[in-house]
């Protein structure tokens, strides 16, 4: 393997590609996943990008010089935030522009088949990392629709969180929408800065709450307000910036 100056870490070099964050980078290599030059890659090993030949699910990572590519999606109910899922025709990245479909994409925080609202897809696996991950506060923003009205007096609930299935759920921040009669409203603004699979849905289902839709509207003080369901757009550096500020409106 390289060891010249313009060498690079392997798990940078695979989100460099947008193969994925450099956090998954190290699992995949743990896990013998990664070959390199037909040898099981090892954590710490170093790779010349277009000379070594760097193996992942049996494809070559094919090395091109691209730049960073941010796409904000409104995605509708029943599309998946998937590359390649079997068993759904329907993916977010079937909604990208032609003109962006080569780009090695994946979502930086996935909604679940039946939610809708604001995905970020991106060829940068350090970005993804940065909005992923819990550790970096990074404020999402849900309007969640319920089928009964939610009362006020239990908004403390919503932010204690509860135990299901061996993990806590709650959010960060919640408050009432909409007309609000007898201090209660089928209407919910939730903030969060982590999101386990399906964790606002199974934390109003354990509290007695069915939800009707959820939608996540804004990441940071980046909004979809006034983009169609369906449509995305490339987003320049300074609103890249505002998926990493925080308001206080709640």
């Amino acid at each position: 393997m390289a060891t010249k100056t313009n060498s690079l870490r392997l798990q940078k070099y695979l989100a460099e590609m947008g193969v994925c964050s450099r956090r998954t980078a190290e699992v995949l290599i743990r896990d013998g996943s990664i070959m390199v030059n037909g040898k099981i890659a090892q954590i710490g090993d170093k790779i010349e990008p277009g000379i070594d030949e760097v193996i992942y699910e049996g494809q070559r990572i094919r090395h091109r010089k691209q730049g960073q590519a941010v796409f904000a999606l409104n995605k509708p109910k029943g599309f998946i935030c998937s590359n390649d899922d079997p068993h759904n025709d329907r993916t977010v990245f079937d909604l990208i522009p032609k003109d962006y479909q080569s780009l090695r994409l994946f979502c930086a925080g996935r909604l679940d088949k039946e939610s809708e609202g604001l995905v970020i897809l991106t060829n940068d696996g350090d970005l993804a990392n940065r909005l992923m991950h819990p550790s970096n506060l990074v404020v999402k923003r849900y309007q969640v629709s319920l089928k009964q009205p939610f009362p006020k007096k239990s908004i403390p609930k919503l932010i204690k969180g509860i135990n299901y299935e061996g993990e806590r759920m709650k959010v960060e921040k919640a408050a009432l929408l909409g007309n609000q009669s007898n201090d209660a409203s089928k209407e919910v603004d939730v903030q969060m800065h982590h999101g386990k699979k399906r964790e606002i849905r199974n934390l109003f289902m354990v509290l007695g709450y069915d939800v009707k839709r959820l939608k996540r509207y804004q990441i940071g003080t980046f909004s979809i307000k006034g983009m169609p369901k369906g449509v995305g757009i490339i987003l320049q550096k300074n609103e890249i910036q505002k998926l990493f500020k925080h308001e206080n409106t709640l």
